[in-house]
């Protein structure tokens, strides 16, 4: 009956995606069925981790983080966790050999925003990298299915996807995190004096990671390349938004793509993808 147990397990994370992120639930859904399990469960673990430093603002989040890494661990040099988000991770990561150096990497971005506020270029980079990167990379070891190879080739973009994902999240969160979190990503950024040049600056920065991303996109197994290339136009329709939002309007509201438009964008893709001109 452990079969059940696994199953419940990843249930949950696919829960989890759900409720907290339709846009990603609806792409991870236009995998290939035998990638949308593996992939749910990396997101189900990384919104827990994220939730700890993010909302629980009224418990101890060094020792729940501690805790929380330490159980991931344990659930991947024993194959099972009784936590059911940790037990899909596992199941995940000890079946797509997952490096386990990606998981040390994003522990560490998540204990940099328990301590650090403003980022300088070089800490900026490295929780860039282990926030948002490893994560694509993750997604990567599954897409690519054991061949090294195309691990090895693919790599860069999956970098650059991840990148360009948490930067756009930084332009639409910054209401957020610099008021609530009291937190500033973005190198050299005063938000009480952010300039068009300061917007444009970064703007050219995620255009740069978008364009590395989409060669990379075209070259993935056929089983990913629709799913990662629907969340990709997703969060360029996103990003392109925020392009024509002014400075002062992003500090005062949080940009969002209507439910008509995620459909437009998936009808839109899907015709690209029948025509084979993605």
């Amino acid at each position: 009956m452990i079969a059940l147990f696994h199953e419940l397990s990843e249930q949950c994370s696919k829960l989890t995606t759900e409720r907290y992120s339709t846009s990603f639930s609806s792409a991870i859904k236009l995998l290939h069925p035998d990638l949308r399990t593996p992939v749910f469960n990396i997101y189900g673990f990384v919104r827990f981790a994220d939730e700890i430093v993010d909302t629980f603002h009224d418990h101890d989040k060094h020792t729940l983080l501690s805790e929380f890494k330490t159980d991931t661990y344990r659930a991947i040099e024993r194959g099972i966790s009784l936590n059911p988000i940790l037990n899909s991770f596992q199941k995940t990561v000890n079946e797509y050999n997952i490096d386990h150096e990606l998981i040390e990497a994003f522990f560490h971005s998540m204990e940099m925003d328990l301590s650090k506020n403003i980022y300088n270029c070089d800490k900026y980079k490295e929780y860039i990298y282990g926030s948002a990167e490893v994560v694509g990379l993750m997604c990567l070891f599954v897409f690519c299915e054991g061949d090294k190879e195309m691990y090895t080739q693919l790599k860069p973009a999956a970098q650059a996807l991840g990148s360009a994902f948490q930067k756009v999240n930084f332009l639409r969160d910054v209401k957020a995190d610099y008021e609530d979190l009291n937190r500033v990503y973005f190198p050299d950024v005063d938000f009480t004096n952010f300039t068009s040049a300061m917007k444009n600056d970064i703007e050219e920065d995620i255009a740069k990671d978008f364009s590395d991303a989409h060669k990379g996109i075209l070259q993935l197994p056929g089983k990913a390349k629709f799913g990662v290339y629907v969340a990709y136009k997703y969060y360029l329709s996103l990003f392109r938004k925020i392009k024509r939002t002014t400075p002062a309007n992003i500090l005062e509201q949080r940009i969002r793509i209507p439910n008509y438009g995620k459909a437009y964008i998936v009808a839109k893709a899907g015709v690209r993808s029948q025509l084979n001109i993605l």
